[in-house]
């Protein structure tokens, strides 16, 4: 087993690595969706009480989460960046000295995890604190920032009406930011695993409901 200072220095390495790997990302998933992930990831560790060394494989798997997700954009689609990223993860991690095969696992088992529309349901609390660090980036003034991102990518609308939005397709002039809210965005705090994730998933859920109240309101 590697030591507490050990894996930190691996941290280290695997974080210049992923700058690397997402400088050039699209806005929604680049490097600094990456850091935020990161940060809301240690906010929640010290909020359930993680120990010193699940802190770490928590920064770790945090870092190394989006690893495929060039990959990913390069398919189209086709290949999934959580089950991708998992393999890959594992190879970066051994490239970068990694000597410790438990961390290898519960690392690449967050990444493998984390996706909200993927299979893997999260079971262990590295992987349990990766997904709801991830999901809530997705959620808040962040999320309903990177909404209207993606459907300015798109060439959406600015915004539609309720039964314009769910009565559309993906990738259509009506995927606007409010049909990623009513569709994706207001569903997430149900799907966290963590209660300090649910906590703070709500008061961004409470954010997102009167932006949206609002601005469908014309205000």
């Amino acid at each position: 087993m590697m030591t507490n200072n050990e894996l930190q220095s691996l941290r280290d390495a695997v974080r210049e690595k992923m700058r690397s790997i997402l400088s050039h990302g699209e806005g929604c998933h680049d490097f600094d969706h990456t850091l935020r992930v990161l940060k809301n990831a240690e906010l929640l560790a010290g909020e359930e009480s993680c120990s010193p060394r699940e802190v770490i494989l928590i920064g770790l798997a945090a870092l190394l989460h989006d690893c495929a997700r060039p990959e990913e954009l390069g398919s189209g689609g086709k290949l999934c960046h959580a089950e991708l990223g998992a393999v890959k993860a594992e190879k970066i991690l051994l490239q970068l000295g990694c000597s410790d095969p438990d961390a290898v696992r519960l690392v690449c088992d967050a990444v493998r995890c984390h996706r909200f529309r993927g299979k893997a349901r999260p079971q262990t609390l590295i992987a349990k604190v990766l997904h709801d660090a991830d999901k809530l980036d997705s959620i808040g003034a962040v999320g309903i920032g990177r909404a209207f991102h993606y459907a300015g990518r798109l060439g959406a609308r600015l915004h539609n009406t309720e039964q314009e939005a769910l009565n559309s397709k993906e990738y259509s002039r009506e995927d606007t930011a409010y049909r990623e809210y009513l569709v994706k965005l207001r569903h997430v705090p149900d799907r966290l695993t963590t209660e300090s994730g649910r906590r703070h998933a709500r008061e961004r859920e409470e954010f997102m409901h009167e932006f949206f109240r609002r601005m469908i309101a014309g205000e």
